[in-house]
């Protein structure tokens, strides 16, 4: 790729724009079935829990972010437990918008849900 660097993940942070930090926050805990860290800072955040070198996120409240369904799509890891994390979906106070899809090429599946925020959010597995 004359003398580009490669990154090893196209995706190294994403922000998903809230109303309701709490009421997101619980969407996502009872979604994904693990907890959130919560900072209080002149931007409050809501961090998803990763490693240190994996790809990271938050869900954020500011004003030039709105929630929404035409905004940016983002993906979520389900780790081959996909079928479970839908099933929450209801639960959680979303809705599931595309059923476990597989993905061509044998890339696992996915699916797409808007969450209590009215956002858009994919989930995959592989």
């Amino acid at each position: 790729m004359n003398d580009q660097k490669l990154r090893q993940n196209a995706i190294n942070w994403f922000e998903i724009p809230c109303e309701d930090l709490d009421r997101a926050a619980t969407f996502y805990e009872t979604l994904l079935g693990a907890p959130m860290t919560r900072e209080t800072t002149e931007t409050p955040m809501v961090f998803f829990s990763s490693e240190r070198t994996g790809t990271s996120g938050t869900l954020v409240k500011r004003p030039f972010q709105k929630p929404g369904r035409g905004g940016t799509m983002v993906y979520l890891n389900c780790d081959g437990e996909l079928d479970a994390v839908l099933s929450r979906v209801p639960e959680a106070g979303g809705l599931v918008l595309m059923p476990k899809t597989p993905v061509p090429g044998g890339h696992g599946h996915f699916a797409c849900l808007r969450d209590s925020e009215g956002n858009h959010i994919g989930l995959h597995s592989h």
